[in-house]
């Protein structure tokens, strides 16, 4: 049978959780899951593969390896995900009911992030205020849409950074961005490595610069 949903994960020297990425991704009919690796010291494509994973190389570059994903892909839907996030476990529903409603040209799901502690729930809940009332999902949210719709906008723009910003404004514009109840699980190694709040600040002053029409390289 062939798949009809098909999990994109890029990854770069993930080995200690792609596993776990991909594991959120089995036990489901018509799913195949498809890590890019972008050059990995570790053992990664090894993992993965051993995960149950269709494992593709390419050169390093979240949009790039994403893209060379998609192109391989075989399924009608697509979903991005990062490595270091887990899918919920009926994502597979959520997936066909928002990409088979008239109007919708994409989806995500909820953030949760996977730590404790009151200012990753304050973070939590910004994030899934800015998704759903603005309709603005980034990538740890495991945004999805039509293999059709993404191949008609050519696929994430290959940015250094934003890729998912860009391509989720230009799917604003194709029709609505629908948020699924459940909660995409991301790990906090971020926010617990730099300081939630200097990385919220530092992913604000991102966005801004951005949108101002900083080159992203800088």
């Amino acid at each position: 049978m062939s798949p009809d949903i098909s999990v994109v994960i890029p990854a770069l020297n993930e080995a200690k959780s792609i596993g776990p990425a991909v594991a959120s991704t089995r036990n489901h009919e018509g799913i195949e899951c498809i890590v890019v690796d972008g050059g990995s010291q570790d053992n990664t494509p090894r993992v993965a593969q051993s995960s149950g994973a269709t494992v593709l190389h390419s050169p390093p570059g979240r949009a790039r390896q994403m893209n060379a994903g998609a192109k391989a892909a075989r399924g009608e839907f697509l979903v991005f995900l990062h490595a270091d996030t887990l899918l919920p476990g009926n994502f597979t529903d959520h997936v066909r009911r928002i990409l088979t409603t008239p109007g919708v040209a994409a989806g995500a799901f909820k953030l949760e992030i996977d730590g404790p502690g009151l200012r990753l729930r304050i973070i939590e809940s910004l994030a899934n205020w800015r998704s759903r009332w603005l309709k603005m999902p980034y990538g740890d949210q495991a945004i999805f849409l039509r293999k059709l719709t993404f191949n008609q906008l050519g696929g994430f723009p290959e940015l250094p950074i934003m890729e998912d910003f860009q391509l989720v404004r230009q799917l604003r514009r194709q029709g609505q961005i629908v948020i699924a109840p459940a909660p995409a699980r991301t790990s906090p190694r971020r926010w617990q490595r730099e300081g939630s709040w200097r990385v919220t600040l530092i992913n604000q002053a991102v966005i801004l610069g951005f949108c101002l029409g900083v080159d992203p390289v800088r």
